[in-house]
């Protein structure tokens, strides 16, 4: 068994199991320690929700924040359990729930928006959260941030200030509503193709139907997320990764 940690930087509960649930299980069957942290699973700050808050927990069935994050939290749990990583949630609420040091909401509308500007130094933040968890030889593997959600771009610019090996990984489902973004997010780069199995890409699938209450925003529904993880999957039968 190696000793390395493979530590997946996931930016919420679902990321790193909706792009590389089926991976994650192929490592921990073969021995390989597989962890995944959640960068934005902290506890919303308190105050009236945003409009875009408001419509979130609509469109995921919950109402109010301590409600959403218990829920989102116990799915995480179940997801993880389907492929077999032990996972770690960080202190950075979801961008949802973050306010300026004012009291306003940061994204009021809209969560494909730019970073918003009292947030220039949050990426530090975040790497020295997760640098105090860290061993020295952790690999660490970060969303490429296709789409451009202002917590990917957070988790990736967090991870590249840690200054160490690293890998990136397509974020799902927005390269599959996006494809026209794959080559300028990948120009440059190597890529390494991670075989996975048809019973690895069963566990990939049960593990993203745990987050049940994304579903409907995310696919419509759970048998059209089955159909375009395993679309996605017959493409090359594996789980491809960038380096720099």
């Amino acid at each position: 068994m190696t000793s390395i940690r493979w530590i997946y930087l996931s930016p919420h509960f679902d990321d790193a199991i909706l792009s590389c649930g089926g991976l994650i299980w192929e490592q921990n069957r073969r021995g390989i320690p597989v962890e995944i942290w959640t960068v934005c699973a902290g506890d919303a700050p308190p105050g009236p929700l945003s409009p875009l808050a408001l419509r979130c927990h609509k469109g995921w069935g919950t109402d109010g924040a301590e409600e959403t994050l218990a829920l989102r939290r116990q799915e995480d749990r179940s997801a993880y359990r389907s492929v077999g990583a032990q996972v770690r949630h960080f202190s950075t609420p979801d961008c949802i729930y973050r306010r300026s040091p004012a009291g306003n909401p940061l994204y009021p509308e809209d969560i494909f928006a730019p970073l918003s500007p009292p947030e220039s130094g949050l990426d530090e933040k975040i790497a020295a959260e997760l640098d105090g968890e860290l061993e020295a030889d952790d690999m660490l593997i970060c969303p490429l941030a296709i789409g451009g959600h202002p917590d990917h771009v957070l988790t990736r610019r967090a991870a590249e200030r840690l200054a160490r090996p690293l890998r990136y990984y397509a974020d799902i489902p927005y390269l599959l509503d996006h494809p026209e973004a794959f080559e300028p997010a990948t120009a440059g780069m190597k890529s390494e193709l991670f075989p996975v199995s048809k019973r690895g890409l069963t566990a990939w699938k049960t593990g993203i139907a745990a987050y049940a209450s994304q579903m409907a925003v995310l696919f419509d529904d759970t048998e059209k997320m089955r159909a375009a993880i395993s679309t996605y999957w017959s493409g090359q039968q594996g789980i491809l990764l960038w380096r720099i």
